[in-house]
């Protein structure tokens, strides 16, 4: 008897069928799984034969042949337990097979045949939708992350014996639905920016940053509250819209599977990390920190700390937006259109530059420290701000700053009139302008062009800090709401390139 399943295999954030084809001859009891199964799929068989015995079910005494197929598609994880499970019980005729039919099915068994949750059941959904199939059955604890996406019935089961029973359409089960109203809000994180206090030039760069997208970087010596203000600017960006959220979802449910998201990521890892880790890889290449952080934050404490090749990394996705791992077996490109965050000290012991404390470092060791960030990778960085150390009357200050709701009102104000001036279009926000749309939306008047000249000849600016300097005053002048670009927004701008060198 053959039945045949369908399943799905992901291929990066993206998921492909697979037909999970269970065949019972006759011959000595024995279970093959082919079709280019990894470690964790091979032992399924294992997790099978106790979750349908513990179940109450038989477990076919025959030879068993089980092909997932196309062939030559590796297939990774333990999602193909319950499609394989199912397939046996309806090989076997405990199951009709025409009950599977026009479902997708995909989940973990455990020996008690408990159904557990899985990696990628948004990309699941979304495959299963663009083909057109009605039915995903799926871990109950996915269910409410495939619903996200519309025109598919997602039905969530807790056991292997519900699934049977489900098909056998001996017990009704309701469709999972998401009210997505409710988690598209800013997530509470107990933290405000009228915490910290002093730094006003800084926080106004960040929500410079937050309103327009564009990448910051802070130096200053330790203690100045750097930290503390890149933590903030979680707060004080936009709730994501319907579509960011889902882009988020899909990518930490491939990543780390973790649970439907409202919020934008932000992301901290270590100095320590790897390339790999940073841009993604692995040999079924995943998702890395550059792409968990799509739509939320990249931040990187101590940016001269981290290796010269892993920040080298971040040139690729800085510029387009998106990350290509290449390995024998192929390409997979994985989005990460995140707004960097970096922190510095002006040199190895942090206190160059400071009236206060005496610099210990030779001028050839300020240089090594500060060679190990890239001319090409600070070009790319849109707001390079000063966070002095902060004088003893700022510290005594115990009144409070402007709160993070206040500072949120404005930037979501920003956005909205970026929103408008894109629609139809890929571009979000201004960070992200090509040349074409900085000639449209970033026309200077006389004074403001002579003003960016004087810059560019005593600043060496490149080319591409030319274009950011244009985007930063475009989002200056949306936080200000007007509609020209004007001197003044210019000026402002042009403050925050100031380490720029042209290098």
């Amino acid at each position: 008897m053959l039945a045949t399943v369908l399943s799905s295999a992901l291929q990066g954030i993206d998921a492909t069928l697979v037909e999970v084809e269970v065949d019972l001859r006759r011959g000595l009891p024995q279970l093959s799984i082919v079709g280019l199964p990894e470690a964790a799929v091979r032992e399924s068989r294992e997790r099978v034969r106790s979750a349908i015995r513990n179940s109450g079910y038989e477990f076919p005494a025959e030879r068993i042949t089980i092909n997932l197929a196309p062939a030559d598609l590796r297939k990774e994880g333990s999602a193909y337990d319950l499609p394989i499970a199912l397939g046996l019980l309806a090989a076997a005729g405990t199951l009709p097979r025409d009950r599977l039919a026009g479902h997708v099915i995909l989940g973990e068994l455990s020996l008690d045949g408990r159904v557990k949750p899985v990696r990628g059941a948004l990309a699941v959904a979304d495959a299963t939708a663009t083909l057109g199939i009605k039915r995903l059955l799926l871990p109950a604890a996915n269910a409410r992350e495939a619903a996200l996406v519309s025109g598919v019935e997602v039905y969530g089961v807790a056991t292997l014996g519900e699934a049977v029973e489900f098909l056998l359409e001996r017990i009704s089960l309701e469709p999972c639905r998401v009210d997505t109203g409710d988690r598209l809000r800013p997530a509470p994180s107990g933290l405000d920016l009228a915490e910290v206090r002093g730094q006003q030039h800084a926080k106004r760069a960040l929500e410079v940053a937050a309103a327009g997208g564009h990448n910051l970087l802070l130096v200053g010596p330790p203690g100045a509250g750097k930290t503390m203000l890149a933590i903030r600017i979680a707060t004080i960006l936009p709730a994501p819209t319907l579509a960011e959220a889902i882009e988020i979802t899909k990518i930490h449910s491939v990543a780390d599977g973790e649970p439907v998201l409202g919020a934008r990521p932000f992301r901290a890892p270590h100095h320590t990390i790897s390339a790999a880790g940073l841009a993604g890889g692995g040999p079924g290449p995943r998702p890395g920190e550059v792409s968990i952080a799509h739509n939320g934050v990249l931040f990187l404490d101590e940016l001269p700390e981290f290796s010269r090749h892993v920040l080298e990394v971040l040139r690729q996705p800085m510029e387009q937006r998106r990350v290509t791992v290449s390995r024998a077996h192929g390409s997979l490109s994985f989005p990460a259109a995140f707004l960097l965050v970096a922190a510095m000290n002006p040199c190895p012991c942090g206190f160059f530059g400071d009236p206060r404390r005496a610099c210990r470092c030779a001028m050839a060791e300020v240089h090594r420290y500060r060679n190990r960030v890239s001319g090409p990778l600070l070009d790319r960085i849109d707001l390079q701000v000063e966070t002095p150390a902060l004088r003893p009357a700022e510290l005594r200050d115990v009144t409070s700053g402007e709160s993070s709701a206040d500072v949120r009102t404005r930037v979501e104000r920003a956005r909205g009139l970026q929103l408008h001036r894109f629609a139809g279009r890929t571009i979000v926000c201004n960070a992200q302008m090509g040349a074409r749309e900085l000639r449209r939306h970033c026309v200077l008047d006389a004074a403001s062009e002579r003003l960016l000249d004087a810059a560019i000849e005593r600043l060496s600016l490149s080319a591409r800090s030319y274009g950011r300097i244009l985007k930063i005053a475009r989002t200056i002048a949306d936080l200000a709401g007007d509609d020209d670009v004007r001197a003044g927004h210019v000026a402002e701008a042009i403050q925050y390139r100031s380490l720029d060198t042209g290098a």
